[in-house]
């Protein structure tokens, strides 16, 4: 990077922080600083859940697939997140939107002390966190690798200034600021993914090196939508995982839904972010794949060739604007995340655990869930440090295989205890699902023989454990039903159309901390 490659980044910086600034007068409780007080336009709010569901693993991790496999990597990524938002419009958007709503939550785990009870709450709470301080620091350790590519920085120097650049704006703007930081990122991410396309077509030869370029022998596998470990399997339990994440179940993207001002707009934003789910990773996966035929990877995971890639193909200018599309996806992930952790440990840890918590009023707990979002950066930085740790290994099995093995126990309590289909599973079903959910993603992960985890193939790591938990929260609710009057009425005050007398029952959300 040179002179002009800089200039591009700080102005980038400098705007991210300018609207969280600027966000900040739209802000005046917590329910406008986890859901936009319900006022967030439904197509800032698609933009937003799709800007927030990738980072710069794509441009790691995923570039390093694209290298290998070639089209695989949207196939088994891209691919079954589209469809699963798209089902996600029909089946969950409209029914997160109604719990904000009618049930005055401004957390997307408050509604489960009642729905199950508190302890059930509080273990998929506690365990959402962790997972999500390990998952997000992987995310800056994916983003703090590129930016050592091209500015020669160490890691650790990496992850302090993005992070420190996303607590400002993320922490003072609340999810209005990220959803508008996301909008511009994404603005950004267009032009930048544009030219990188088309610096790659040119140098292949023009326009038609798109179905040409395959015959090349570097690239002869390359076009087979499964390949290695990532087989039809794999897609199949992708599907299923990406269905259950990016719908609301690691809470992040339910806040977008809850944000909209009706059920109808929340599954207009759904239809919006799979339409782009469908279309942008496409033009950004391109370049990625016909990567061999100009760079050679010096990885051994080929995680470092979309950066070659970037280097090689594009004049100084664009290529600081490429990095700010790295930045962009990954800053507009984390913040996201965080605003949503923030959520959770205000309005659901922090008063099950204190009663100084529970007596809150609108300023104290506003305070609070700014404090709690640099908390949990703070936390996802550190162990960022860490992530090529053998604990933790590298950057996509953290991303792959903890995050979606781990999600579906997590997620399926709360988005199925939503429908009416499930009504019979109560908290012995959640709380079991849940924890034998995390036993079993423990064993074909981790077993005590070594032998037997070099025989687990990766689409059964991912999926045993959610299909475990799926099977035994269904299976107990019919085995032992615990559906009462007071969870039947409240799954149909989140199931019920239009504004009849179930819809009117809760007005909305009350300002102020203490509202629900």
């Amino acid at each position: 990077m040179n002179g002009l490659d800089w200039t591009v980044l700080i102005a980038y910086f400098a705007v991210m922080v300018a609207i969280g600034f600027w966000s900040h007068s739209r802000v005046d409780d917590v329910g406008d600083y986890f859901t936009a007080g319900g006022r967030m336009p439904w197509w800032l709010s698609g933009i937003s859940h799709h800007m927030s569901g990738y980072s710069a693993v794509m441009f790691t991790g995923y570039a390093g697939i694209s290298y290998q496999y070639g089209v695989t990597s949207y196939f088994t990524w891209a691919f079954p997140i589209a469809i699963g938002v798209g089902l996600g419009a029909r089946w969950f958007a409209p029914r997160l939107n109604r719990m904000r709503s009618r049930l005055r939550v401004a957390s997307p785990l408050e509604y489960l002390k009642d729905r199950y009870n508190l302890p059930t709450q509080q273990a998929l709470a506690w365990s959402g966190v962790l997972l999500k301080i390990v998952d997000v620091g992987a995310k800056w350790a994916a983003i703090a690798t590129l930016l050592s590519v091209f500015t020669g920085i160490t890691i650790t120097q990496g992850i302090v200034i993005t992070g420190a650049i996303t607590a400002v704006y993320c922490t003072v703007g609340g999810l209005w600021a990220d959803a508008l930081t996301e909008l511009g990122q994404f603005a950004i991410q267009l032009v930048a993914g544009l030219a990188m396309l088309v610096a790659a077509l040119s140098k292949l030869g023009g326009v038609d090196s798109v179905w040409n370029v395959w015959d090349e022998p570097a690239l002869r596998h390359h076009g087979h939508p499964t390949a290695g470990p990532y087989t039809a399997v794999f897609l199949l339990a992708y599907l299923f995982i990406k269905t259950f994440e990016y719908n609301g179940g690691m809470w992040n993207q339910a806040q977008r839904y809850m944000a909209t001002g009706s059920a109808r707009k929340a599954a207009r934003s759904a239809m919006l972010s799979s339409a782009l789910w469908f279309v942008w990773p496409l033009v950004l996966f391109f370049p990625m794949w016909i990567a061999p035929l100009l760079v050679h990877a010096k990885k051994p995971d080929a995680s470092d060739s979309y950066a070659l890639l970037t280097e090689r193909l594009l004049p100084h200018g664009l290529l600081g604007l490429v990095v700010v599309g790295f930045f962009s996806h990954t800053m507009a992930m984390c913040s996201s995340d965080a605003n949503a952790i923030a959520a959770v440990v205000t309005r659901d840890i922090a008063p099950a655990v204190s009663r100084t918590a529970r007596e809150w009023g609108s300023r104290i707990g506003l305070i609070a869930a700014r404090a709690t979002t640099l908390l949990f950066l703070g936390l996802s930085m550190a162990i960022a440090t860490q992530v090529d740790s053998p604990a933790f290994k590298d950057i996509i099995t953290i991303v792959i295989k903890w995050v979606a093995g781990l999600v579906g126990p997590i997620a399926i309590p709360f988005l199925l205890g939503l429908m009416p289909r499930f009504r019979r599973s109560g908290p012995t079903a959640a709380l079991v699902s849940w924890a034998l959910g995390l036993v079993a993603f423990y064993l074909v992960n981790y077993p005590v023989n070594d032998a037997v985890s070099g025989g687990v193939g990766l689409e059964y790591q991912i999926s045993v454990p959610v299909a475990i938990s799926l099977v035994l929260y269904i299976a107990i609710g019919w085995i032992k039903p615990e559906d009462t009057p007071e969870r039947d009425a409240l799954i149909a005050k989140v199931n019920a159309d239009g504004d009849g007398a179930a819809a009117a029952v809760l007005p909305e959300p009350e300002r102020g901390y203490a509202a629900g």
